[in-house]
């Protein structure tokens, strides 16, 4: 086991002379077997290795029993320990993982390298616990052997190997009473799927385990080629192989701020890049927005509309984003968003209303139908100004002014606003 260990040490490159490494100690046969091999290896490896033990509170008596013998067998081998602990309760992804939540981020608060006890069986059994549950070739990957300053370096170590080892070198461990129980669908298979499988190859977990590793540097190569350039192009999305565009999907709603894309939220990404509505959008975890602006893929915030407000004339009147002035006219002005009209009693700035029409040179057109064909995204649609009186609209900020109601009263014009 020693040599395999050193092994898979050296082809990740997992620790470095001069490194801390501490190891993540439960009691149980794995752990105490990989604390011992770092022990063994530390000198030859030139490292620093310390322990650390979290007591989850979940067993009563037996919790408290597990973290006295970690302190007692750290004492014997002059191996410093930290402890930590904590109440643990059931979150949304169940009691097991909420306990691993709370373990990893106390050893994520530790100086050094974190290493834990993964072996080839635990990455076996997590490739079938994928696979039940429905998975792509990242989920094939199972364990990852170096993530950030975590190292698993036991993943090409079988379970079987860990118990000859702890009995070439007689040392004790704790068993867990909750892995005994079938409540945890990993316990279920490996007390009844991975025995069954092992009968028709009893190297089942080196293989998978294998499999496994081979699969997350096939992954990695794949999600290297799906580089993410800004803005996402709508035709560019649909000519890519669809291996590259999911890539480039996840990569994109992680950029966004989904912490962690499933396979129905990329679906529903793609379901975006090909519909047929150019303003479609699709809401995601996290408060994020996706959105098909015309030719674009984006994230965008909720927008709503401004309440309406009465236009001061003369005066200057503010709305979100936008100054309006609000003066008498001397002459016509037309543009984008200076406008010189005649009106008839209050002017409200207000969004656009159903039914609202306005006349161009091209002719009436309701403002959903110039909105479309201007390609104004409908989530901006609610924050353009209308002006508007008890005749109808006036003039739209950045569209145009109503040619039945142009006449040299007053000049309203609208300057943007940080705000």
């Amino acid at each position: 086991m020693l040599s395999k260990l050193s092994a898979f040490l050296g082809q990740y490159e997992m620790v470095a002379p001069g490194d801390t490494v501490i190891c993540a100690v439960s009691g149980g046969a794995d752990s105490v077997a990989l604390l011992f091999s770092l022990y063994l290896l530390r000198e030859k490896m030139g490292i620093t290795l310390k322990a650390a033990h979290f007591n989850h509170k979940l067993r009563g008596d037996e919790s408290d029993a597990d973290e006295a013998f970690v302190r007692e067998f750290c004492h014997r081998y002059d191996i410093e320990l930290y402890i930590g602990s904590g109440e643990v309760t059931a979150g949304k992804k169940g009691l097991e993982a909420a306990a691993r939540d709370a373990r990893y981020a106390f050893l994520q608060t530790l100086p050094g390298k974190i290493a834990t006890a993964h072996t080839a069986d635990d990455n076996a059994e997590t490739v079938l616990l994928h696979l039940i549950r429905g998975t792509g070739l990242k989920g094939l990957g199972a364990i990852a052997p170096v993530r950030g300053n975590l190292i698993r370096p036991m993943l090409s170590v079988t379970r079987q190997e860990v118990l000859d080892f702890l009995a070439e070198y007689n040392l004790p461990h704790r068993e867990d009473s909750s892995n005994q129980g079938d409540a945890f669908l990993r316990n279920r298979i490996r007390h009844h799927v991975m025995p069954l499988l092992k009968q028709e190859n009893p190297r089942l977990a080196q293989n998978l385990s294998a499999m496994a590793l081979r699969l997350r540097q096939d992954e990695q190569l794949l999600s290297n080629l799906a580089s993410v350039e800004y803005p996402l192009y709508i035709e560019e999305l649909r000519a890519m192989h669809p291996a590259q565009r999911s890539r480039v999907l996840e990569r994109f709603l992680k950029d966004c701020g989904v912490r962690e894309p499933e396979a129905e939220h990329i679906a529903l990404a793609e379901a975006l890049v090909f519909s047929e509505k150019p303003s479609a959008y699709a809401r995601f975890p996290g408060g994020i927005t996706l959105r098909r602006c015309y030719d674009t893929l984006q994230a965008q915030p909720e927008e709503n509309g401004f309440a309406p407000v009465a236009l001061c004339c003369p005066g200057i009147t503010e709305i979100p984003g936008y100054k309006i002035i609000c003066q008498p006219a001397q002459e016509i002005i037309n543009h984008e968003t200076t406008f010189t009209v005649a009106v008839n009693g209050t002017v409200m700035v207000r969004p656009r209303l159903p039914g609202d029409t306005l006349r161009l040179s091209g002719g009436r057109k309701t403002l959903k139908k110039l909105f479309i064909d201007r390609k104004i995204p409908a989530h901006q649609r609610c924050r353009i100004p209308v002006l508007a009186d008890g005749e109808g609209v006036l003039a739209v900020c950045g569209v145009g002014v109503n040619l039945d109601r142009v006449a040299p009263q007053w000049q309203i014009r609208f300057e943007k606003t940080e705000s």
